[in-house]
This record gives structure tokens, C-alpha cells and sequence, in this order.
């Protein structure tokens, strides 16, 4: 497909991620229209000018006029979508998504897809930490990675048409990985660190102590502010790789534990040093 302004994008599910791909798009004055659940969902995208047209109902001439369809939802949900109404789709259609986990999701799609309608998978590794349309925001794409998962059922063309995307909404870098290797990836990276932050919320239940916290309490457990049905389904459909990162973590942290017992002053001073420096190559890339 010509990706280009003129192109007919829908999106599918305005909650965070997919309200903050609409504004990013018609930002860029792309053409965009949107399907999701709630009619107040639509409104408010309307009166900000994400979207040119939104509707709450799968309406068969909108997804077939679509050239490029971007889902926004759950993994479950998306995989049912695709195998109660993939008949709607247009043929030649190019769909995408924005999906945590990869493995289970692009086989079992790319194996019940019809073969004119292709599925390039993709993750923006940027959100917040609340849901819903009213926190969306394209600005938190801008110097934030992005992931493309091709496979070999993805033409050069699908796979570019992806990194554009990605380009278009501001990422910084644009990656490519198997579905495999993401997931393993995103079992470290995001998975283990919401599991940490509400872990660290759970361990101490004494009254009053966010009067007394500092800024590094606060940085350290944001993310637990957590929308549990999508992040309990992320982490069940990628538990093999998520455990093998929580194990790695507890041996880590019990290394540096019996430093601590031992009086090893040396040692953790060692691991401090070494997380400075691995830290410093984890900044984004200043804004543009």
C-alpha cells in the first residue's frame, strides 16, 4: 500500500494507547476514524479533533474502506475481534497493533487470517499509567522505542509500512525482533518492573507513610498504579518468560542481600557502580 495522508487509518479501541495514536496521526494530519466500545469515548475524541469519524458499532463499509487498521486492545479481545469479523476487512487491508505480548498473538492470528489481508505486529514501549481515552497523549511517543515483530509470512513492503508508522508518531528507534525475542525482551524490560513496583507497594501496609516519601519512592513504584485486567493477562500469556526474569531477579537481589548481612561493603559498592553506568545507556534521546 502508498502509505501517505490520503490513507484511510482505523483504529480500534480508544483507551490510552489508541487515543495517543489518533492524536499523534491527526496531529500529523492524517486521516483517521475509530471504532471502541463507549460513545463517550467517541465524543471526547471528536471535540479534541483526534479522529474525523468514530462509531461504536462494527460498520462493515468503514472497515472495508480502511487501508490500514491499527488495533488497540486486549489480547484476547483482539484475537476474538479477528475471528468473529476479519470478513469485513477490505481486501488488501494491512492491519497492526499495539499489543505487550507477541508470541501467542501474531501465530494465532497470521494462522486464521484470510491470505488477501496481511498482519505486521508492532509495540510502542511507551504509555502511562492510567487507562482510558482521557489520559492519552501522542506526546509520550516522542523519543520512546518502538518494536516491529516481523515473521515470515510479512512482505517488505507491511514491515516498512510499520516502521513509517512508528516514524510518524515520533519513536525514536525502531527496532526489529521475532515475536520470540520480544517477548523475552519485554519480560525484563516492562513486565518484571510492574511485578516489582506492586510488589514493593504490598510489602509494607503501615498507615501514613506517603507522608513521609521522597521523590525516589515516587519514581520507583509509578507504574504501580496498574490496570490489573490487562496487565494480569500479559503476564499469564507470557508466564515462561516473565518467571525465568522474576527468578533472575530474586537471585540478584538475595546476592546483594547477603552482601548486606556480610558486610560486604566492597561488593555492593561494585554493583552500585555497575548499575550507574549500565543505567546511563537507558536515557531517551533528548526531544526534538
Amino acid at each position: 500500500m502508498n502509505f501517505s495522508k490520503d490513507t484511510k487509518i482505523l483504529i480500534i479501541g480508544l483507551g490510552v494507547i489508541g487515543g495517543s495514536y489518533a492524536a499523534g496521526l491527526s496531529r500529523k494530519g492524517y486521516n483517521v476514524s475509530a471504532i471502541t466500545k463507549e460513545q463517550k469515548d467517541i465524543d471526547y475524541a471528536l471535540e479534541r479533533n483526534m479522529i474525523r469519524y468514530g462509531t461504536t458499532v462494527n460498520e462493515e463499509k468503514l472497515i472495508k474502506s480502511s487501508e490500514l487498521i491499527i488495533f488497540a486492545l486486549y489480547p484476547t479481545v483482539f484475537i476474538e475481534w479477528i475471528k468473529e469479523n476479519q470478513h469485513l476487512f477490505g481486501k488488501g487491508t494491512l492491519i497492526t497493533d499495539v499489543t505487550g505480548v507477541k508470541t501467542g498473538v501474531v501465530e494465532e492470528i497470521q494462522s486464521i487470517l484470510r491470505e488477501d489481508v496481511e498482519y505486521i505486529s508492532a509495540h510502542p514501549m511507551a504509555g502511562r499509567e492510567q487507562s482510558g481515552i482521557e489520559f492519552s497523549n501522542p506526546d509520550v511517543f516522542i523519543g520512546a522505542n518502538y518494536i516491529v515483530t516481523p515473521t515470515e509470512k510479512n512482505t517488505c513492503e507491511a514491515i516498512a509500512v510499520c516502521k513509517k508508522l512508528g516514524e510518524i508518531l515520533g519513536f525514536a528507534r525502531i527496532e526489529e525482533l521475532t515475536p520470540k525475542s520480544h517477548d523475552e525482551m519485554i519480560a525484563f524490560l516492562s513486565q518484571l518492573t510492574h511485578c516489582i513496583a506492586v510488589c514493593l507497594m504490598n510489602c509494607n501496609s503501615t498507615q501514613g507513610l506517603e507522608k513521609f516519601t521522597g521523590d525516589s519512592f515516587r519514581d520507583l513504584t509509578r507504574i504501580a498504579k496498574i490496570n490489573d485486567k490487562m496487565w494480569s493477562e500479559l503476564f499469564l500469556m507470557n508466564k515462561g518468560a516473565l518467571l525465568d526474569s522474576m527468578d533472575s531477579f530474586i537471585a540478584e537481589f538475595s546476592s546483594f542481600r547477603n552482601m548486606l548481612e556480610n558486610g560486604e561493603r566492597e561488593a555492593m559498592r561494585e554493583k552500585m557502580r555497575n548499575s550507574t553506568a549500565r543505567r546511563s545507556l537507558f536515557d531517551r534521546p533528548s526531544k526534538k
